[in-house]
């Protein structure tokens, strides 16, 4: 007998098949709030782990999700090339508002409105990557193909 997903687990299970993917969230005793833990928690490298930063732009205020791997920080300054106004942080509740979900649990879909989705170039190398699944100790494994594929982001430098 499974124990079934929590709502904001089971949301993300939902739009992985709603959107044709068969990728199954698993929800972990150990917390994946960060990219150690959740590499921790799955048995992979930390570079391994897709972690999804949330930004606002500070003219338009729009949500832009950048899905970077685990120990690459974001250049900020290359994003703002690609959304052509100053980047700005997003605080706790700005991620839920727009995305639905709690800073370290943030997917790469289910979000509650369309986020402009950049994908870290370095996430191509690996042959499987994990990624959040919706709350700080759920991820589901994904192909980088996957990512681009159910994201439909695109893939730039980040650092």
């Amino acid at each position: 007998m499974t124990t079934p997903l929590s709502p904001s687990v089971q949301k993300v299970q939902d739009a992985l098949k709603a959107i044709g993917f068969p990728n199954e969230a698993l929800e972990l005793q150990s917390t994946t709030r960060t990219s150690a833990e959740a590499a921790q928690a799955v048995g992979c490298r930390v570079e391994q782990i897709a972690k999804s930063i949330v930004f606002q732009g500070r003219q338009t205020h729009k949500p832009i999700l950048v899905i970077a791997s685990g120990p690459n920080r974001v250049n900020e300054k290359r994003i703002e090339q690609f959304i052509s106004e100053p980047l700005g942080k997003a605080d706790a509740d700005y991620v839920r508002k727009h995305t639905g979900f709690v800073i370290g649990g943030v997917p790469p879909v289910a979000h509650i409105e369309k986020l402009e989705v950049f994908i870290d170039e370095d996430l191509l190398q690996y042959k499987e990557i994990w990624a959040a699944a919706g709350s700080p100790n759920a991820v589901f494994k994904l192909t980088p193909s996957d990512l681009i594929k159910m994201t439909g982001g695109r893939v730039i430098s980040i650092k």
